[in-house]
């Protein structure tokens, strides 16, 4: 309370009194407490004033004149009147943020407030309205000249971009919306919700099997629910085109997978229970100009298309016409297609066998290869995924009619699209495009159990160009022929009398060349492909004796690997020597302690490790507490069993009773003799440790395993090099004969 009345900090005053009475400063700091307003003695004008302390303070507080502030006087508190600002402080005045909203808002708000405190001048208020700050900057040159400059301030905004939002898909409307009246609609659909039963639509599509149920289903009901499976399933809008255009109902209700198709107002039986359809047409071409104006087109056409040169309404989109376009021609579209438009040509329908039918002439061009690279099979791959489905096939065999289809497609279009139809039984896409291969001699680029696609090829020559080819070629011919006769004509002129015509050399002519070609032309064709053959297979045996001399050196590198570190561990031990004043026992001895030894529950069991220092002192501590010790061994060999009891023995000291074979495998029973004592150290040096012991077994398997496998490559290298004999011998012979 009291640093608010001072104007300096507070000095301590020289004169301090330490033995002030304090009950005087108590009671004057007590009377400045009661009274809020407090008045300075001016007694002394000239000297220090004292002031009144806080209670922790000991002594008084002297301060100048000037250092005190006038109560008295009211301090007056600033205007919250903005305007009183100067309006060049506003514009130009110290902002505490420079980045924000907020700022930016302040900032204009000052820049109105200019406008209204008329610092403009009269010129400038009347272009206000275009006022832009950034426009009204200057600058003076070096020469004193006066130039704009045209810079953005912060609060302009940037022109705002130009963003084209996504266009809803108008609403098409159907058949039934533009036929039937909307209460009779609203009704149908009511009735359409409540239904629970159906006719279930499978894989083949709206088949005649399918009509004539829903046909049944009208007898008794104006309405019948149909429930589409795959494929139709996934494009709804085509299943209700075809659903009207078989049936003449109307589809008057659809949610996901189901359709509610209406029979008519006009509904009538006919004497055979047949339905009579005035839409209903007779061949697949009726069928396709009825399909091209079905009710989504008459949608599309009340709110005003495109028209052709004939002032006719054009029908479906520009993708749409062109496919029709190149597809025109090929033979009747497929009408139950599943996916969206244009229908492909159902290839069910060419002919099976086509009289006169041969694969194209085929002539690749300059120095190019016939064979895609796998790059080129890629861009060809993705090139096809976009493109629509040219055909639809759903048999194996006979396919000359859509081979020959196929390659009047491969006049206007690299790729050739066939769809497999759903449902079709028994369906092989292997056997199709193997068959259409042969055919057509296409490049086979994708094939499953949906799609076949087929790559025309670099050497595809269309009919016209094939034709122009033969011509040259005869023209050749007839070039050929012309110079033979000019020839022969010309030797006759100046045949010598003496000399017969008979005795007249056909050396270089077009007989010679013509006789060699016929002779010789077969023969060198099939030698030189069984020579091809040959280099072929013995390229391919070379390649794999490379390979399998190549595994060899591998498999006996890690041989050698191996036998080092299992020779290192066996150099690490060293058998006992074999007492030589052994300890004999009587036959009838041996045979109570046999019977003692087969009968122990408690055993020694000898794993993959062998024989080392832990085998030793388990065998001792055995010995402790009884005189015969049984130790089972898994190994299969007998010899090794019989081994490893005398390496026991010799160990341990103990005396061989016998070796039995039981269940879990050999059973060594060992005596400890008559004059045992147990030694001072159980565990032996000269032996492995369990580790080395598990090492050196891992070595030994390792080693066995590698050896096998050698012995399998040297064999297999034989046997190549034995074929590789019998084809150099063939290829020596094919020659001479």
């Amino acid at each position: 309370m009291f640093t608010t009345l001072l104007k300096s900090p507070i000095p301590f005053s020289s004169s301090f009194n330490s033995t002030q009475n304090p009950s005087k400063t108590q009671k004057g700091n007590h009377s400045f407490n009661k009274n809020s307003k407090f008045s300075v003695s001016k007694t002394h004008r000239n000297g220090p004033i004292k002031m009144p302390t806080p209670p922790w303070m000991k002594g008084p507080l002297l301060l100048q004149p000037d250092e005190v502030l006038n109560a008295s006087k009211p301090t007056t508190k600033r205007s919250s009147n903005n305007n009183s600002k100067a309006p060049e402080k506003a514009l130009f005045g110290k902002e505490s943020g420079v980045r924000g909203k907020k700022v930016m808002k302040k900032i204009i708000r000052d820049v109105e407030k200019l406008q209204g405190n008329g610092v403009l001048d009269d010129n400038q208020i009347g272009k206000f309205e275009e006022f832009e700050i950034g426009n009204w900057l200057e600058e003076i040159g070096s020469d004193g000249e006066v130039k704009k400059i045209d810079r953005k301030m912060p609060w302009v905004r940037e022109e705002e971009k130009v963003v084209f939002r996504r266009m809803k898909k108008e609403k098409v409307l159907t058949q039934a919306e533009i036929i039937l009246d909307n209460d009779l609609l609203e009704r149908l659909r009511k009735k359409a919700m409540r239904m629970r039963k159906w006719v279930k639509v499978m894989k083949a599509g709206v088949t005649q099997a399918v009509v004539d149920e829903i046909r049944l289903v009208w007898r008794n009901n104006e309405l019948v629910m149909l429930k589409f499976g795959v494929p139709l399933c996934r494009n709804m809008d085509r299943a209700s085109e075809i659903v009207e255009m078989k049936t003449g109902g109307l589809v008057v209700w659809c949610k996901k997978d189901v359709l509610v198709v209406y029979r008519g107002q006009n509904h009538w039986l006919t004497s055979n229970g047949r339905r009579v359809f005035n839409n209903l047409v007779s061949d697949n071409n009726t069928t396709m100009s009825q399909e091209k104006s079905n009710a989504s087109t008459w949608g599309r056409s009340l709110n005003g298309e495109d028209r052709d040169e004939n002032n006719q309404p054009v029908v479906g989109s520009l993708y749409e016409r062109e496919t029709d376009r190149l597809l025109d021609g090929l033979g009747p579209r497929f009408i139950d297609w599943w996916m969206r438009k244009p229908l492909p040509v159902d290839a069910d329908l060419l002919p099976e066998v086509v009289p006169g039918f041969r694969p194209p002439t085929r002539l690749s061009p300059p120095k190019t290869r016939p064979k895609l690279t796998d790059e080129e099979l890629t861009n060809l791959r993705k090139l096809a995924h976009p493109l629509p489905f040219h055909f639809a096939l759903g048999r194996n065999r006979n396919l000359q009619g859509l081979a020959n289809a196929i390659l009047k497609l491969w006049e206007k279009s690299l790729i050739a699209k066939i769809a497999i139809k759903w449902g079709a039984q028994n369906t092989d896409n292997e056997q199709m495009a193997n068959e259409l291969k042969d055919l057509t001699g296409g490049v086979l680029l994708l094939r499953n159990k949906f799609l076949i696609i087929f790559y025309r090829g670099k050497d595809f020559l269309p009919q016209g160009v094939a034709n122009s080819v033969m011509e040259r070629e005869m023209a050749l011919r007839r070039c050929q022929l012309i110079e033979e006769d000019a020839r022969v004509k010309v030797a006759e002129t100046f045949q010598v009398a003496n000399e017969p015509l008979a005795k007249t050399s056909t050396v270089g002519t077009l007989a010679e060349f013509q006789d060699i070609q016929t002779k010789y032309g077969v023969l060198e064709k099939e030698n030189n492909e069984l020579e091809i053959q040959i280099e072929a297979q013995k390229e391919n045996l070379e390649r794999e004796l490379r390979n399998q001399e190549r595994k060899l050196a591998i498999l006996n590198g890690k041989i050698e690997k191996s036998a080092t570190k299992l020779a290192k561990l066996n150099s690490s031990w060293q058998t006992a020597e074999p007492d030589l004043d052994l300890e004999t026992i009587t036959e009838e001895e041996r045979e109570c302690l046999r019977k003692i030894g087969l009968k122990l529950s408690s055993c020694l069991l000898l794993g993959r490790r062998g024989v080392f220092n832990g085998v030793i002192e388990g065998v001792h501590q055995h010995w402790k507490h009884r005189e015969v010790v049984k130790v089972i061994t898994m190994q299969r060999a007998f010899l090794r069993v019989i081994y490893t009891a005398k390496m026991l023995v010799a160990e341990s000291g103990g005396i061989l009773v016998s070796v039995e074979k039981l269940k879990e495998g050999h059973a060594i029973i060992i005596y400890r003799g008559k004059n045992y004592r147990r030694p001072s150290k159980l565990m032996t040096d000269h032996l492995l440790t369990k580790r080395e012991a598990l090492q050196r077994s891992i070595e030994l398997q390792r080693i066995g395993s590698l050896k096998f496998f050698a012995y399998q490559r040297r064999q297999a290298i034989l046997d190549l090099k034995l074929k590789l004999a019998k084809l150099e011998e063939q290829g020596v012979a094919s020659p001479q004969g």
